[in-house]
């Protein structure tokens, strides 16, 4: 939300409903009394409560609660109303069973393929001849006793994004799984757990476990609830839960999503594992056809030498020996399948992102979604927040402007006049959150500790700071007696708190953004603490003067003002606009929000590895200059563009108001810093930037975020980050990953982790084609020539072994270093397999072919043995063929350190004891290689070897490494022959499955290939989803009220950032929020109601035309040259 937000409820929990008679226990309400009151809305509920109960109080008795204090702590009580009413949880979906698991794992095409084999050959092997895881949410539903400016966004359930006004007098239901997006309130809980609305729907869905069984009454309607991360305390037996507005319908999008996805599984598809799917396919399709050309060749060969060439006649008895030899022969053919299909490039996939994932927890990451490590890898611009991310998120004041004074320190209690002093004490304490405080530290030494909102502690502090304490006029003016609350939201920019005074009458203290409340000020307190005109010219002075000098130096200006009001003169407080304006200045401060120390440093890390760091803020732009500065996002001598909101709208928007990514692409490329940016500016920077198509490749952006606001840039990013302290729970919701320390720094860590990723899986896929080209033409050639394969099935299956699990484990769990970040970021379409690494990958199957066939036709001679060639049907093993095969193991252990690096580098043991798993990877393949050569015997195929035959495989074996520097000497440019491979799936081979899969989910390639489509897939399947609840809840929602417009449209139904511009609507953008006040009435005309504002455009200032008024609108706009259109204000 803001940096002022004040947003609590207090829930009373609280039995069922009905009259005098004894109901259930003794309470005056049953269960399905309450949850029938429950199914009615506005007006009708409330006849309801009236007709009942006479008032929400009646309904307190009946339950037996208190409207303020809530239950007493009395244990056999509580138990009591949970054994009636039910308790507040709902039983999640019985997870599923690990023989479950294991049975969709063996769905695998590829796995098919290696179990048809296995079984085939495990039945031959028998046959014998005769003699082998809100957000602020609602968690229940109640009804409520007392709000302050309440509204929710009821989109979770109803599909409408319009925010609902709630009050105790016209509209007091309250539901679980909606969110509290300004406000704050009591309420007295009325049903809970299963018997919420939203519990009744979760069981229809099968998520309440065995409570799906039972009946459940009542109208229906769809809406998602989480278990909200609130904080909960115990107040004099009540519950207190302090929430942060919610800002986004996208929330109860994402919770529907979720929703969705526990019942339908769904596998997550990065752009690298596409590739790697397909690569898989062409090589086991390569594998399948020789595995079927080397059982033909075989047979062939054996049935032409036998019955052609020596001429013999198929005999009955000699039938069970050539039935022996197809066997054979199908399980070489078997043999070269297993080698040649790389199953392993799954698993080194998923062994790479866990091990990243839990590496990255230790950096600070918490990644939410598999697939955003690797993305971040390829990351080419990060759109960054300033707040708690480039700084320390511990705002101070350091300066302030009292009594016509500029203080460039805090000034002694002594210096100012005591009314001055007293007001600005009352207008801090009263007028801010009360759940933000300062507390004393935890250890001697350490700071004080801020809890709350910063901007609120920093403003606490300075009180604390003027030797004043806040606490007292706390306790004086306790919460529940503040008359009313405007809180802060992302138009105002202000925040402010009525209060009556003694005399009947009322005092209204107001803290904002100092450009937009100096133009509410029409007074300003002297250094007398009495009252002077404060006129326009006097606010232009004041921002030249102390405003604008205070920005340059990275401050952040809040101005403190006050209203009084007399008892004759109360005025609407409907209206605020009207309520907060005639105010009387009584302080300017500067706050400081310190750049963290590392920052700096991140970022010219990440401009060094190619990656653009744009800062989007809501501070004004000199402020956000000077922090920009400080960070290294601009430098002196750079072109760039620093732009406030309005000036960035009005850059990238037609005279129509409507954005066009012709403009837009003018702006981004030189952009770095947007202040004063409403959540629309940044979703529409974001999209923007990953929608164009300027340059040599598409950008990939990364976002952080903290507020709820947030939640749809965070979405619309290739990777959003969220604020894991500062963040709400909508905006991780929305994320990939979640920085758990809020530090921009982290992010850098998961750029490199990113990199690494993309480099391990590289050097497994190295590695593995050299064995798989390697072990494919030794096992073809040597059966097609000798009648049998050099490697025996069960070596293959070893050999296997190493080159898939082993390996993968070894190459995938290489640390990131610091050269990663040397290095532009790959391209989307990069292919996995370079020019390097086929020049590596051809190169070493060279030599190990060479070597192997070497071994097979003239080893004997060498070391004066005899040969394994043509041995009868079921001969020992052979000395012969066990140096081959042991020859063949030490070739791929001394090749895999050469596979862990990729780009060329000579020095292959680099770091390489910074990596324990691969040492002892290494090591105990070769132990255990010793084993199966010196003692495996006929179950191997091996014979025991003597000491100069192991020291003779080792040396060859060691001349890989050799071998790798005469490769790395070739220059890959002179290489013109080799080709690139494992490009990712084109836009013609895209699956009907791969399409329907957007419906769910848009992973990056189909994002990349089909934005338009899947959103419309999205936007269908959501109203597929809902349509039937929608319709039941509809007639109760509406009984009694204004019955909106019917949807005609997709458009009009949908509610989300990316339908801000429709076919029928234009978009009139309020450039900034500071000319709201002075276009008022020119402006805020009103709109024909529509029920589809969006209010995404509504908090941005963008109003809806429908088309029969937008000439007429458009004329005004155009010829005004004052309007807002035109009108550029800039602090500059």
């Amino acid at each position: 939300m803001g940096d002022v937000a004040n947003s609590s409820i207090e829930f009373h929990p609280k039995p069922q409903q009905q009259r005098e008679a004894p109901h259930a226990g003794g309470f005056g309400c049953t269960l399905a009394e309450l949850c029938s009151l429950m199914e009615l809305r506005g007006a009708e509920a409330l006849q309801k409560v009236q007709e009942t109960y006479g008032d929400v109080g009646g309904l307190c008795r009946r339950l037996k609660t208190s409207p303020t204090e809530g239950l007493a702590d009395n244990t056999s009580d509580l138990e009591k109303r949970r054994q009636i009413y039910g308790q507040n949880f709902i039983p999640p979906k019985q997870p599923k069973t690990f023989l479950q698991l294991v049975w969709e794992a063996l769905q695998d095409v590829t796995l098919i393929i290696l179990e048809v084999a296995a079984i085939v050959s495990l039945g031959l092997s028998f046959y014998a001849p005769p003699g082998e895881e809100s957000e602020d949410l609602l968690p229940a539903d109640g009804v409520l006793i007392q709000g302050n400016d309440l509204k929710i966004d009821e989109s979770s359930l109803t599909g409408e994004s319009d925010h609902v006004r709630k009050s105790a007098d016209k509209d007091p239901m309250l539901l679980s799984g909606t969110h509290v997006m300004e406000g704050s309130g009591r309420m007295v809980v009325t049903a809970v757990g299963v018997n919420s609305q939203t519990g009744i729907i979760f069981t229809l869905l099968g998520a309440g476990g065995e409570e799906e069984k039972k009946d459940k009454k009542g109208k229906q309607q769809d809406g998602a609830m989480e278990s909200s991360q609130t904080k909960a305390k115990k107040q004099d037996g009540a519950v207190a839960m302090e929430m942060q507005p919610l800002k986004s319908a996208e929330g109860g999008e994402t919770e529907e999503r979720e929703k969705k996805k526990a019942n339908v599984p769904k596998k997550e598809k990065s752009v690298l594992q596409g590739k790697l799917t397909k690569l898989a396919v062409q090589i086991g399709k390569a594998g399948l056809v020789m595995s079927a050309v080397t059982v033909i060749i075989l047979a062939l060969y054996f049935v032409i030498e036998t019955f052609v060439v020596d001429g013999r006649a198929w005999l009955a008895e000699c039938t069970p020996v050539y039935v022996q030899y197809f066997v054979k022969f199908f399980i070489i053919g078997v043999t070269v399948l297993v080698v040649a299909v790389p199953e392993g490039l799954p698993l080194a996939v998923t062994i790479s992102l866990a091990y990243s994932v839990k590496k990255m927890m230790r950096d600070n990451n918490l990644v939410r979604h598999l697939d955003a490590c690797e993305t971040m890898g390829n990351a080419t611009a990060i759109c960054s927040d300033k707040t708690g991310t480039l700084t320390t998120n511990r705002m101070t004041v350091v300066q302030s402007y009292l009594g016509d004074t500029h203080y460039k320190e805090v000034p002694a209690p002594s210096a100012l006049t005591p009314k001055i002093l007293d007001l600005l004490v009352h207008a801090i304490s009263i007028n801010s959150a009360y759940t933000t405080k300062i507390l004393p530290p935890e250890k001697e030494g350490a700071l004080p500790r801020q809890v709350g909102n910063k901007t609120e502690c920093a403003l606490l502090g300075f009180v604390l700071d003027l030797k004043q304490d806040f606490q007292p006029v706390r306790e004086q003016i306790p919460e529940d007696k503040l008359y009313k609350v405007y809180t802060f939201n992302s138009v105002r920019k202000s925040m402010s708190t009525v209060i009556r005074m003694p005399d009947s009458g009322f005092r209204l203290f107001s803290k904002g953004a100092s450009e937009i409340l100096l133009k509410k000020c029409t007074n300003i307190l002297n250094s007398n603490g009495e009252l002077r005109s404060f006129r326009p010219r006097d606010r232009d002075d004041m921002v030249q003067k102390i405003i604008e000098p205070m920005a340059c130096d990275g401050l952040r200006t809040i101005c403190i003002a006050y209203r009084d009001f007399s008892a004759a003169q109360e005025p609407d407080w409907d209206n605020e606009n009207e309520v907060v304006g005639d105010l009387t200045c009584i302080a300017v401060v500067g706050i400081e929000d310190p750049v963290r120390p590392e920052v700096p440093e991140a970022i010219r890390k990440c401009q060094r590895a190619g990656i653009t760091v744009r800062m989007v803020t809501g501070d004004n732009i000199n402020t956000a200059r000077a922090i920009a500065a400080k960070c290294g996002i601009i430098q002196p001598g750079e072109d760039f563009l620093c732009l406030e909101g309005k000036e960035f709208n009005r850059r990238i928007r037609n005279e129509k108001g409507e954005i066009e990514q012709e403009r837009l692409d003018k702006v981004w490329p030189k952009l770095r810093v947007l202040a004063r940016s409403s959540p629309t500016d940044k979703h529409t920077l974001v999209k923007g930037i990953i929608d164009s198509n300027t340059g040599e490749q598409r950008q990939v952006v990364a976002v952080t975020g903290d507020g709820t606001n947030d939640g749809p840039a965070l979405k619309k990013a290739d990777v959003g980050f969220a604020m894991g302290i500062a963040g709400t729970d909508v905006a991780k919701e929305a994320s990939d990953i979640i920085l758990t320390d809020d530090n921009f720094t982290s992010i850098v860590k998961a750029v490199m982790w990113g990199r690494n990723v993309y480099d391990s899986i590289s050097k497994f896929l190295q590695f593995q084609l050299t064995v798989n080209v390697v072990a494919v033409i030794v096992a073809f050639t040597g059966a097609c020539i000798t009648q049998d394969s050099p490697l025996k099935a069960v070596q293959m299956l070893w050999v296997n072994l190493i080159m898939d699990t082993f390996a993968s484990l070894a190459l995938a769990t290489e640390p990131p270093t610091e050269s990663l970040l040397l290095r532009k970021p790959y391209g989307r379409d990069k292919p996995l397999i370079s020019r390097t690494m086929m020049k590596n990958i051809l190169g070493h199957a060279v030599y190990q072919l060479t070597t192997i066939f070497t071994l097979l036709f003239v080893g004997e001679l060498f070391f004066d043995i005899d040969s394994g060639r043509n041995a009868p049907l079921h001969s020992p093993p052979s000395e012969h063929y066990t140096i081959i095969f042991n020859t063949f193991v030490m070739m791929q252990l001394f090749n895999e350190i050469n596979a862990r690096k990729i780009h060329g580098e000579r020095n292959v043991f680099h770091g390489i004891f910074g990596n324990p798993i691969f040492c002892t990877i290494v090591l105990g393949t070769f132990a255990i290689q010793i084993v199966i050569v010196q003692f495996g015997g006929k179950p191997f195929s091996c014979s025991p070897l003597s000491t100069e035959q192991w020291l003779w495989c080792l040396f060859v074996g060691a001349g890989e490494l050799v071998w790798g520097q005469v490769i790395a000497t070739i220059p890959t440019s002179q290489l013109k022959c080799l080709k690139e491979a494992g490009h990712g799936p084109g836009k013609d081979e895209m699956t009907d499955e791969e399409l329907a899969e957007g419906e769910e989910e848009i992973d990056h390639a189909e994002r990349e290939l089909r934005r338009g489509q899947i959103l419309w897939f999205r936007g269908l399947n959501r109203i597929q989803t809902q349509i039937r609840v929608v319709k039941a809840f509809r007639s109760s929602l509406y009984e009694g009220l204004e019955k909106p417009e019917s949807k005609t449209s997709i458009h009009n139904f949908m509610a989300t950032p990316e339908f801000l511009i429709n076919d029928y609507t234009h978009n009139i953008p309020l450039i900034d929020d500071t000319d709201v006040d002075e276009n008022e009435e020119r402006l805020r005309a009103p709109p024909p109601p529509s029920p589809n504002q969006n209010n995404n455009a509504i908090d941005s200032g963008v109003y809806l035309t429908t088309r029969g008024t937008k000439s007429a609108t458009s004329s005004v706009f155009s010829s005004r040259p004052g309007s807002p259109l035109h009108s550029v204000e800039t602090s500059l």
